[in-house]
C-alpha cells in the first residue's frame, strides 16, 4: 500500500472513533525519517492536552492493530496540530475564513514568481469548492489541487 493510500485508509479508520470522543481527526501523515511515523494530528474544542493524545493514542493502537493493514513497523505519534495547523478540509476552509493563510503552491498561479508562497486571507470556499482569497486587495479563486499546502498564519 502507498504512502498516500495509508493516510487515507487510516483517516477513514478512526475519524468515526474520534469523533465518539470529541475529538476531531485534522491530519495523518505517514512519512519515513529514520523510521516510519504514523503521525495522527487532533483537537476539540479547547484545544487538546497531554492526556487527551495519550487517550487517542491508546484508541488508534488498538484499532490499527486489530486491522494490522500496515506492513512493517512504524511509530505512531499523535499530537495537536499546533498554532499554524494544516487547512485541508472543506470544513477547515470555512471554519477559518477570515483568518490570515500561509500558501504553498505547486507552481506559481497565473505564473506570477509572488503566487508560489504568500500569504493572504482566507475568504472560504465558492460555490463549486474553490478557495477563495484575498492577496493584496486582490481575490483569488484556486484550485484545490494548485495547492500543495495551506496553514494558518502565525506572526510573533
Amino acid at each position: 500500500m502507498a504512502r498516500k493510500e495509508i493516510e487515507k485508509a487510516v483517516e477513514t479508520l478512526l475519524e468515526n472513533s474520534l469523533a465518539e470522543q470529541n475529538v476531531e481527526l485534522v491530519d495523518v501523515e505517514y512519512v519515513r525519517e529514520r523510521d516510519w511515523i504514523l503521525r495522527i494530528f487532533i483537537d476539540k474544542d479547547g484545544g487538546v492536552d497531554l492526556n487527551d493524545c495519550q487517550r487517542i493514542s491508546e484508541l488508534a493502537g488498538t484499532i490499527l492493530d486489530k486491522k494490522d493493514f500496515i506492513s512493517g513497523n512504524y511509530l505512531l505519534e499523535v499530537s495537536s496540530p499546533g498554532i499554524d495547523r494544516v487547512l485541508k478540509k472543506d470544513k477547515d476552509f470555512i471554519k477559518y475564513a477570515g483568518s490570515e493563510v500561509d500558501v504553498k503552491c505547486y507552481s506559481p498561479l497565473d505564473d506570477r514568481k509572488e503566487l508560489k508562497a504568500f500569504t493572504a486571507e482566507l475568504r472560504g470556499l465558492t460555490e463549486d469548492g474553490k478557495i477563495k482569497l484575498i492577496y493584496n486587495e486582490e481575490e483569488l479563486i484556486v484550485d484545490k489541487d494548485k495547492i500543495s499546502q495551506m496553514r494558518l498564519h502565525f506572526s510573533f
